[in-house]
């Protein structure tokens, strides 16, 4: 048994050599794995699955790099893996529709998955960050079907409009917040750890690779946080027969 977990890829058409990277680790690192975990903002966008329709015609790129990816994902599901996608806090809008095309199983946050019989929850971490209110004011917001579906019966080019808006909000807002805020917070963990009866955790969003010592209710823990991907460089954990997650970072490409 072979499992690997990845997330914060954040791929867009501006970054086409960890598009290239993560389509070469598809085909060459995941291959033959019997499951693999997207642990969300696998894209740095997503504005709706209908997105797919512009394939060939959509001058950004966006359209052509989903579909590419979408059919990648598919012949790892084809070879035999299992494939499970959790939302991110960029791509909360993927539906349906891509995890057919992409041959996903579209995953809550958080899960408990058991490899091996070891209870694992997995989360893509930004609900751990409750000291950034407003982000978590926002992420409430987000996850409201009601403006999913409000936001979804937009036209596209509006859809476009408001995803660049909230990317350049975030960034604005992001560099006058201290680096603890926007990192977990250690209580949070331990709660929802306990409320989850786990030992386990392993999340992204932070972009702060580690391997965490801890306790939750009086026994020993850990979390494991994934790292994000840059050009030259990817990050997953692996999970094999008996043995205990291995966070490991690795060349693109390589």
């Amino acid at each position: 048994m072979t499992i690997r977990l990845i997330s914060d890829l954040h791929l867009h058409p501006g970054a086409p050599e960890i598009t290239e990277g993560f389509l070469h680790w598809l085909e060459t690192r995941a291959c033959g794995c019997d499951a693999l975990y997207l642990l969300g903002d696998i894209f740095e966008a997503w504005i709706g699955d209908d997105l797919l329709d512009l394939a060939g015609v959509d001058p950004s790129g966006n359209a052509d790099l989903a579909l590419r990816v979408a059919r990648a994902l598919r012949r790892l599901a084809d070879d035999g893996t299992e494939l499970y996608l959790m939302h991110g806090n960029r791509d909360f809008l993927l539906g349906e529709r891509f995890a057919e095309e992409a041959g996903v199983t579209l995953l809550p946050d958080p899960s408990v998955v058991a490899p091996g019989g070891k209870r694992i929850l997995l989360m893509h971490g930004d609900s751990l960050c409750t000291l950034d209110t407003a982000y978590q004011a926002f992420r409430a917001q987000a996850r409201d079907p009601l403006w999913q579906a409000q936001v979804l019966s937009m036209p596209l080019p509006e859809r476009i409009a408001l995803a660049k808006q909230l990317r350049e909000q975030s960034g604005e807002a992001n560099s006058n917040k201290a680096e603890a805020i926007m990192d977990v917070t250690p209580e949070e963990v331990v709660r929802v750890m306990d409320a989850q009866g786990v030992t386990t955790l392993i999340h992204g969003h932070t972009h702060r690779p580690a391997v965490h010592d801890l306790s939750v209710a009086g026994k020993a823990a850990t979390r494991f946080v994934l790292g994000d991907w840059q050009p030259g460089q990817g990050w997953e954990i692996v999970i094999e027969e008996g043995q205990a997650p291995r966070l490991q970072h690795f060349a693109l490409g390589g």
